[in-house]
């Protein structure tokens, strides 16, 4: 989408699968299974969408989607294959140096995990030489003090990744709502997890908003549907209906971090039913 010079596109990183339970939390399989046909393993689908923005002197990557580093077993896991995010960034004319910014709205391995990759060598080193890292620091502070759970959604090297990224001094941590180009800010929804955000970009002439875990599918523009690791489900269902409610009034685009049939729509109302009206994105 060209919004006057700024250009916004959707870059996938490809998708992979998730436990239906999981990512329906307290709806019942009879329910989300219209939407989402499981596997046999009760596994569903999801998207690895990220966002590129292009202004004139800045190209800003939201979310790096799972990358390439992951041990076998959660390659079977999660239905991993090659990670597709610098391929489909040289298809739009960029290369890894080009990015200047990256903006991670979670720590989660299938936000942050392409921050890193391996070398010819097979060393560790980040994918963004050039670009300076965004992250809340209620996220990172959290990301210090790993537990079972945690390890589970950012992932087994999580914790040495961002340490690499700091060691380079490109690690910038955000202290709350943040606008880090004309029109383009950052926004604590931390009911997902700690240092959770939001991307706006509102330039008046046209709105989008990227709520990343917040509402990952359109599925869950339905307010009950709230994924089961949610550190605050109660929290996420509150921000929810403030987000909805103002991207209804003001016509918003929404673009969802994890969805795979439909990755952008606009919401609608039609008899007092909420609905979505899709928007191709290629």
């Amino acid at each position: 989408m060209q919004l006057d010079n700024i250009q916004v596109r959707v870059i996938s990183d490809g998708s992979y699968l998730l436990d239906g339970g999981l990512v329906y939390g307290q709806i019942p399989k009879v329910v989300w299974e219209k939407d989402s046909k499981p596997d046999r393993q009760n596994r569903v689908r999801l998207g690895l969408n990220c966002l590129l923005i292009q202004t004139p002197d800045r190209n800003i990557l939201i979310d790096t989607g799972v990358g390439a580093r992951h041990p076998e077993r959660n390659k079977e896991l999660y239905g991993l294959s090659s990670s597709k995010l610098l391929r489909n960034l040289r298809a739009n004319g960029l290369t890894v140096r080009d990015i200047d910014t990256v903006v991670l709205t979670c720590l989660h391995f299938d936000h942050a995990g392409g921050i890193t990759r391996l070398d010819r060598q097979g060393n560790v080193i980040p994918t963004f030489p050039n670009a300076t890292i965004m992250v809340q620091r209620s996220a990172f502070e959290r990301l210090q003090i790993p537990n079972e759970r945690t390890i589970v959604s950012t992932g087994y090297t999580a914790k040495e990744d961002f340490e690499l990224i700091e060691e380079n001094g490109k690690l910038l941590l955000l202290d709350g709502d943040t606008e880090i180009a004309p029109g383009i800010n950052t926004v604590v929804t931390d009911g997902p997890a700690d240092g959770h955000q939001s991307v706006l970009i509102d330039l008046g002439s046209e709105k989008i908003a990227y709520l990343s875990d917040l509402v990952p599918t359109p599925s869950h523009v339905n307010l009950p549907y709230i994924t089961a690791y949610y550190r605050r489900p109660d929290s996420t269902l509150e921000q929810k209906r403030r987000f909805l409610n103002r991207i209804e009034r003001e016509g918003w685009l929404m673009v969802f971090s994890h969805g795979y049939t439909h990755v952008a729509a606009y919401l609608e109302r039609h008899r007092d039913r909420l609905t979505l009206r899709p928007v191709p994105t290629v």
